[in-house]
């Protein structure tokens, strides 16, 4: 794990050196790099922001570690499919690989990427993708047809609220990655092949 992270071509703003940072954020950001190998960029780049970063990765943990009637693939799978809809490099590169490692199906990720109506989805991963597609870029057409085909394929209203609220967050990450214009890490492209 390299310690110099002033280097800003991963993000349009500047980047705080990890040594700089408030000692909270410093020390989340190096528990990560130690679990994962390396520092990925977004927390760096958010870090810009400190009070912002904290609120960021609070709503990212209630919404992502929980315990949930999605799965932690099912969660990922919501994440690729919005942001590869919103363009976002950093969101598919990055949660794709973590995609991969969560279903242990290195290619739904590329899958779903490119045109999730044609992979190799299961009925109750297809509802849960055309919901949050239709959530993410229709919201106003989200509704109760939406509901019952998720209850049909076994989410609970919690689990529904969940959907909304992880593309609803990641609408706003992927927002926030084009308009700092963050680059993923090399690391997460070869991660779960």
């Amino acid at each position: 794990m390299s310690e110099d992270t002033t280097e800003t071509a991963f993000s349009y703003y500047p980047v705080p050196a990890l040594a700089d940072l408030p000692a909270d954020i410093r020390e989340r950001i190096e528990g990560i790099a130690e679990r994962s190998g390396f520092i990925p960029n977004v927390f760096m780049t958010l870090a810009h922001r400190p009070d912002e970063f904290r609120a960021f990765m609070a709503y990212h943990d209630a919404l992502m570690d929980k315990e949930s009637g999605l799965t932690k693939a099912e969660r990922e799978m919501i994440v690729v499919v919005t942001s590869a809809a919103n363009d976002c490099l950093y969101c598919v590169i990055s949660h794709g690989a973590i995609l991969r490692i969560r279903s242990k199906r290195p290619q739904l990720a590329d899958q779903v990427t490119i045109n999730w109506r044609s992979a190799d989805l299961s009925e109750r991963e297809y509802a849960i993708c055309d919901a949050a597609m239709t959530l993410a870029m229709e919201p106003g057409k989200f509704g109760e047809p939406q509901r019952v085909a998720l209850r049909t394929v076994g989410l609970s209203e919690e689990d529904i609220w969940d959907l909304g609220a992880i593309t609803a967050f990641f609408a706003l990450s992927n927002r926030m990655a084009h308009v700092t214009d963050m680059k993923p890490n090399a690391e997460f492209y070869t991660m779960g092949r």
